[in-house]
This record gives structure tokens, sequence and C-alpha cells, in this order.
């Protein structure tokens, strides 16, 4: 490849880069170009493990994963991405929640660090997005990916990047529900370690999706409150709505959690494990 090809490539990215951000500018998102290549980067990253890392390591560590068809395979690969998502974004929301900058002004104040973790947050949702487009199994998918996705983009007006870090500090509780996923999923249905696995997966989902959740909603709330002259009513709507959506469904899924367990281990035989593994699902996403 010689050096103009590279040369046009150089300007081929630096154009598109150019109209990404005119775009977002455009939409009203004028904090977004500073982080679009944290985007790009997240969202290629993100695909990179769905498509490639997590198919190749799997298939060589796992007898199960070989065994399976492809939108199993697929289903396991979205769970790896998951998995590494909650694990990289908890500890950059824990660095971005005490920012006197966005306390001093929870509705439109802003935080490059939070911005960050945003943009990353963004770029999973999309990746989840085009996933259940692509490999479509449900439509509730593809509109919670959209919502989220949404959400989290429009933070970037700025509006609310207070709340996101909070937020996000439910996926502590994906870290565990995954690991749940993937030892029903190579048969460790039933075991001590799926068992002490429950007991993290439901303190922490009762800690932090429903305690803590609920403390930052009543606050979210006020916030909203203070600016509803100052935003349209729509904004009002969707993440006043969602915000209540969001709690219902956590309590929902947390009794729901408590009675997939007692069931995991009220069974005394491997088949009748292996009967709920299959029927039993124990998280919102894929089976």
């Amino acid at each position: 490849m010689d050096s103009l090809t590279f040369s046009e490539l150089e300007n081929l990215a630096t154009n598109t880069m150019d109209r990404l951000s005119n775009l977002a500018l455009d939409l009203g998102l004028t904090q977004f170009p500073a982080h679009l290549n944290t985007f790009l980067s997240s969202l290629f990253f993100f695909l990179a493990i769905h498509q490639t890392f997590a198919p190749a390591t799997s298939g060589w560590l796992s007898s199960n994963f070989r065994k399976m068809n492809r939108r199993a395979k697929n289903n396991w690969s979205i769970h790896i991405v998951s998995q590494v998502h909650a694990l990289v974004i908890v500890p950059l929301a824990l660095r971005a929640l005490n920012s006197p900058t966005l306390d001093q002004d929870r509705a439109f104040g802003w935080d490059d660090k939070s911005g960050s973790l945003q943009a990353i947050a963004s770029a999973y949702f999309v990746w989840d997005t085009l996933d259940a487009i692509i490999n479509y199994t449900d439509f509730g998918f593809i509109v919670h990916g959209l919502a989220c996705s949404l959400i989290y983009l429009l933070s970037f007006t700025p509006f609310l990047s207070y709340y996101a870090a909070r937020c996000l500090l439910w996926e502590s509780s994906t870290i565990f529900l995954n690991i749940h996923w993937f030892l029903d999923k190579t048969n460790r249905t039933g075991t001590i370690f799926q068992l002490v696995n429950g007991i993290l997966l439901l303190a922490t989902f009762f800690g932090i999706r429903l305690v803590y959740g609920a403390y930052v909603s009543y606050n979210f709330f006020f916030t909203l409150y203070d600016v509803r002259n100052k935003i349209p009513l729509v904004y009002l709507l969707i993440y006043g709505v969602g915000n209540i959506v969001l709690q219902g469904l956590n309590i929902f899924w947390f009794f729901k959690m408590i009675s997939a367990l007692q069931k995991r281990f009220s069974l005394n035989t491997p088949a009748e494990r292996r009967a709920i593994k299959k029927g039993g699902r124990l998280d919102a996403k894929k089976e």
C-alpha cells in the first residue's frame, strides 16, 4: 500500500469524524464530539469481542460451547461482551461519582470524566441494539437497546449527566448475573459455587438496584421537577416514566430471581436441574 493510499485513508477518516461531529452538533449533542473517539473505539472493541475474541476463546476453553448451535453461540458471546462492559463500566462509574461540577448542577452540569463513561456506555448500548436487530429474537430487546442508547446519547446535550454514573452502578449485579448464566450453561447448576454467586447476585441487586436505586430515583425526580420549565415536555415524559418503569422492572426481576434460585437449589437430581436450566430464566437477556 503506497503513501498516497495511506493519505487517502487518513483524509477519509478525518472527513468521517468531521461529519459525525457536525451531525452531533446539529442534534444538540454539544459534548459528544470531544468523546467521539472514545465512543467509536469502544463500539469497535465490543464488536471485536463479540465477533472474534469470544467465539475463538470460548471454542478453545469450553466443550459446551463447541456443541452449541449458531444462536446459542451468539448468546454466549453476548454474555461475554456484557461481562466485559460491566467489569469496565462499574469502576469508571465509581470514579465519576464525586464530581463537584455535576453536583452543583445535577440537570445540566458537565464533567469530562463522566463524558468518557457515557461514551463507553452509549457504545455498548448501540452495539446491543445492532445485535438485537441483526440476530432478532424479541422486539423487546430492540426497544430496550434503542431506549438506553437514546438516553445515554442525549446526556451529551448535556442533560442529567450527574445521574449517568449512579445508574450505571446497576451493572454491578450484572457481573454475578452473567456468572450465573455461564454456570448454567457449563453444567454447574445447583453447585456450591452457584449458590455463593446467587447470594452475591441477590445482595448486589437488592442493595444497588433496589435500595440505592430508589434513593437515586427520588433525587432524580426532584431534579426533573426543578427544571420542568426549562426542558421539553417529551423529556419529562421519557425520563420520568422511564425511571418508574425501570424501578418497577427491578422489583419484578428481583422476586423472579429469588424464585428461580429456590428452584435450582430445591432439586435433587441432575435431570431436574438441567430442566430448570433450560426453562427457568434468571435474567432478562436471551437464553
